[in-house]
């Protein structure tokens, strides 16, 4: 069983008594992570001072450390360790509860938002936290569009930041916005960053340790191999209780399987089912399987276009008719995906917000819903003029055969075996289908050189993020820049639906906006939205005595809205004085990677945007 640790509603000295709850499972997070007490010199040197070494082993490369930049979960996750927001997420249920911000109010009119910033959270060298470094992070990204790059949607509606006093923020809006207690950025100390003349090359990762408020301190770091953390003795919620926090990068999937066998990697998330179920017969390794936070896609090229309205790209020009994006929904079969596939350890999709954030999730009505009817998708093809020549093949208007290309993860299986699916059902309606599988999507992604593509995102418990990558604002300003669009949709219904999401307070009506925001997205047929992948994680109970999963009940360990697992986590007494421990087993032949593995040799946090998998 996973035992966590419940979050003191105060400081805590930095070895907490924990209180141990019983947790049923662990959600998905994005990237292949693992927790880890790793053997070697830096573990040897850390058991000589009586220390402990927590490794989480990732497949996703860092895309940038700049909290103003990185867009990627792996790189999010590690912001959220090295950085206090405003708000956090309670564990236990997502509600809103204090970070740097202590309190909140609003004016009547909710155009002015007061916070209250703690007196208690200092910088790892030593200076106060206040109001006036959180009015600078804001200001900056309302003034400098590279500052704005990762999450300039929250700010977007800012009038004016300041900060009267150090312990008061003061926000004032052109309207009112729903996400005021829901401020996903991460502050950051003014003296260290005003420094900083280019937002748009600076990646924060040459000078260490990197200066933060956060539970952790970031100390090193080199790319595509690790990234290391140090407890901030200073943090006001308390101190972790691992001597060491690193970020070790396993691009084989495998390779961090056999690692857990062998005790040197203690917990590694997104398994395959195959891995899962052989997992279960080993020693001191638990298999945790929990409804996830994410969904899995079908993204279909709307017609790459920028905000000055010149088109690029090359996508397939069929794909523009609504009736062909509704056939191709009609030949996709979600129950064998979710049977054959994941085994089962999936929900079928169709909103776009998974059945775990319940106010918000969606499904189609009877008369809405498209299911699997490959005869209709002939017959909506037919009507459309696409008829079939003496070969089978289907032809498009311009009299050629009418063949797509797919994006595909080349390390992800579960890309590989529903790329086969869909050119099994997509071939009956005499539709080829070329299934591409690169090690980095994001290149003819971003350049709008693909027909289509397997997408996925993590949702926060606040969704209006994943739902402004669909909105207009997001399409990159000209086509040699990249925005922060998930694949260039701009829907004019859809835009004016967000709009009013995004000024309503009143939950109930917000969650039908939200609602009715899906409605369209799956109405449109430019999302499908396959699946909604649970989470098949494994982890060594002899070496992690107790952590926080959220939620609660069966909830995620990697990849969370928050930071409570890595702050939480207990060591056990074995895994402070042994070796790594062993565990002998039959290593998997089938690849746990789940998530693109994106080789960066430069940062490329240049208004890149972010692929399948990649952001929170």
């Amino acid at each position: 069983m996973v035992m966590v640790t419940k979050v003191p509603p105060r400081p805590t000295p930095a070895r907490r008594a924990p209180r141990p709850l019983l947790a049923t499972g662990v959600a998905a997070g994005l990237a292949v992570g693992s927790l880890v007490v790793v053997p070697g010199t830096a573990q040897a040197e850390d058991e000589k001072s009586g220390g402990t070494t927590l490794t989480v082993a990732v497949s996703q490369s860092i895309d940038s450390l700049s909290p103003f930049l990185a867009q990627k979960l792996t790189s999010t996750s590690i912001h959220r360790l090295a950085y206090e927001y405003l708000t956090n997420y309670d564990p236990k249920d997502a509600r809103t509860v204090p970070g740097l911000a202590t309190a909140w109010t609003s004016s009547p009119d909710k155009l002015t938002w007061t916070y209250t910033i703690r007196k208690d959270s200092t910088w790892s060298d030593g200076q106060q936290a206040t109001a006036e470094d959180a009015a600078w992070t804001f200001n900056k990204m309302m003034t400098d569009p590279n500052a704005a790059t990762a999450n300039g949607s929250f700010t977007a509606n800012f009038a004016a930041v300041t900060a009267p006093d150090p312990q008061t923020l003061v926000i004032r809006l052109k309207k009112p916005q729903a996400t005021m207690t829901a401020l996903d950025v991460p502050i950051v100390p003014k003296h260290v960053w005003e420094k900083v003349t280019d937002f748009s090359k600076f990646n924060n990762d040459k000078i260490f340790p990197i200066v933060g408020n956060g539970p952790f301190v970031i100390t090193d770091f080199k790319v595509d191999q690790y990234i290391k953390l140090k407890p901030n003795k200073k943090f006001w919620r308390g101190a972790p209780q691992f001597d060491e926090l690193v970020f070790k990068y396993y691009k084989d999937g495998d390779a961090a399987v056999a690692a857990l066998q062998k005790g040197e990697v203690s917990f590694v998330p997104n398994l395959t089912p195959a891995q899962a179920a052989a997992l279960k017969t080993q020693k001191n390794i638990k298999v945790n399987d929990a409804p996830g936070r994410r969904f899995y896609a079908l993204a279909t090229n709307p017609g790459a276009k920028a905000q000055d309205g010149k088109t690029f790209g090359n996508g397939n020009k069929a794909l523009l008719d609504p009736e062909v994006r509704k056939a191709l929904f009609l030949a996709v079969d979600r129950t064998t995906l979710v049977d054959k596939v994941f085994q089962g350890h999936a929900v079928e999709g169709e909103g776009y917000i998974p059945p775990r954030f319940g106010s918000y999730f969606w499904k189609p009505e009877t008369a809405q819903k498209r299911a699997y009817d490959p005869a209709g998708a002939e017959k909506v093809l037919d009507a459309a003029g696409y008829r079939k020549n003496a070969a089978g093949k289907r032809l498009g208007k311009d009299g050629r055969p009418l063949d797509l290309r797919i994006l595909c993860h080349a390390t992800d299986p579960n890309d590989k075996a529903v790329g086969k699916y869909l050119q099994e059902w997509w071939g009956k309606l005499g539709i080829g289908l070329k299934v591409e599988c690169l090690d980095s999507v994001s290149d003819p992604w971003v350049k709008g050189d693909y027909d289509l593509a397997f997408d996925g995102w993590s949702v926060n418990p606040d969704p209006d993020y994943v739902l402004s990558i669909h909105t207009c604002g997001t399409l990159p300003a000209t086509p040699k820049d990249s925005g922060a669009t998930d694949n260039f949709i701009c829907d004019k219904e859809f835009d004016g639906l967000y709009a009013q999401q995004a000024v309503e307070y009143d939950t109930a009506k917000r969650a039908d906006l939200v609602k009715r925001m899906q409605s369209r997205l799956y109405d449109t047929g430019y999302m499908n939205i396959m699946a909604y992948p649970n989470a098949l994680e494994a982890y060594r109970t002899d070496q992690i005595k107790s952590i926080t999963t959220m939620p609660e009940a069966a909830g995620n360990l990697w990849g969370q809205d928050g930071y409570w697992s890595w702050w939480s986590a207990v060591p056990t007494d074995r895994a402070a004085d042994s070796d790594g421990g062993s565990s002998t087993g039959v290593v998997i032949g089938i690849a746990a990677a789940v998530v693109v593995v994106v080789g960066l040799g430069v940062f490329l946090g240049l208004r890149r945007r972010s692929t399948a998998d990649d952001r929170e």
